[in-house]
């Protein structure tokens, strides 16, 4: 009897958890059912894909702490009748994607044919002649001290050119063909691996100069703890477009690839020596961060030139007052550095 009753006691149970069942496995009212889709009198569990774990956005804290203080210039200063400025905006965003591309770990390398030392690239699928006469891509990129760079679907003709310097992410180097990511897009390339020099997997980018091009100043920061110190912030002169031997100082993310205490440079044209720049650090092409030129017979330098900071003017480098341009020489290590140049 008391056997009968336990299941008579269950059995009320059990209908409940039915319904309960039911109530949620049927449609609700004004709920759109598909036609001719059974009812499912059982719940259906959603697997839902695992998503990987986005990262905290990086707060970037600039602070001013000056290692070289000669020159120094203000955040906004006037210049003839109107106003100049560190764009600290395009600072912060440069300083974070560098914090950001270094949160994983990955490895770096440099693109490097400096005076078509690794072999002329070959052309480009689609070129054209610039304003000084030389093969150039699309984008402008001549392929004189290029790089090329090829599609994954397309070995056998290049797509573009990658600039001599620029710092790229290094996904394979397994292959005659090293396979590339460049910092601003998320497709990848495929280049020769003698143009791709591999940075050491200790480095960590802690310094960085930024060149800007329209305000016509340097700014250089160094990574300490949880802040960017502001370290310098002087006048600059960058390159001007003036063919057939003055170029722009290109715009892009470079590292710093060589140094020379005097750097030779030759008259227009000719083969002649036209004087040298002190304190000369490398980081594209012919492009050097060095002090005030010194023209031949002259030997002394030449401590600062009332043109820095005024209007592009160079031949591609970028000239600083020659005791800043030592601090630079000094401070920044190469392989080490990342020089951005904007606008």
């Amino acid at each position: 009897m008391n056997r009968i009753i336990d299941t008579m006691k269950i059995v009320p149970i059990l209908l409940l958890l039915s319904f309960s069942t039911l109530s949620f496995c049927t449609t609700k009212p004004g709920e759109p059912q598909e036609s001719g889709s059974p009812v499912q009198d059982t719940l259906v569990t959603e697997t839902k894909p695992e998503t990987a774990a986005v990262p905290p956005p990086i707060e970037t804290v600039i602070e001013k702490e000056l290692l070289y203080d000669q020159h120094t210039l203000a955040d906004t200063y006037p210049y003839k009748d109107t106003t100049r400025e560190f764009q600290w905006d395009k600072i912060r965003a440069g300083l974070r994607l560098l914090d950001s591309i270094q949160q994983k770990p990955s490895r770096w390398a440099i693109f490097q044919n400096y005076r078509n030392k690794n072999g002329e690239a070959p052309l480009v699928r689609n070129f054209h002649r610039d304003a000084y006469k030389r093969v150039s891509d699309t984008l402008g990129i001549e392929r004189y001290q290029s790089v090329p760079l090829y599609l994954p679907e397309d070995t056998l003709t290049a797509e573009r050119y990658g600039r001599d310097g620029a710092l790229v992410k290094l996904l394979d180097d397994s292959d005659r063909l090293f396979r590339i990511q460049t910092i601003y897009t998320n497709g990848e390339w495929l280049v020769p691996g003698k143009y791709v020099k591999p940075i050491a997997d200790s480095v960590t980018f802690d310094k960085a100069i930024f060149v800007d091009v329209t305000n016509q100043n340097i700014a250089t920061l160094e990574h300490a703890g949880s802040k960017w110190l502001v370290r310098s912030m002087n006048p600059a002169t960058t390159g001007q477009h003036r063919p057939p031997y003055a170029q722009e100082t290109p715009l892009g993310i470079f590292v710093v690839q060589e140094k020379k205490a005097r750097m030779i440079y030759l008259v227009d044209g000719s083969k002649e020596t036209g004087g040298f720049a002190p304190y000369a650090s490398r980081f594209t092409n012919g492009g050097y961060i060095h002090g005030v030129p010194v023209n031949a017979p002259r030997k002394s330098l030449i401590e600062y030139s009332p043109t820095l900071g005024t209007t592009p003017r160079s031949h591609m480098c970028v000239r600083n007052a020659t005791s800043h341009a030592k601090f630079v020489y000094d401070w920044a290590p190469v392989n080490e550095t990342i020089v951005f140049v904007f606008d």
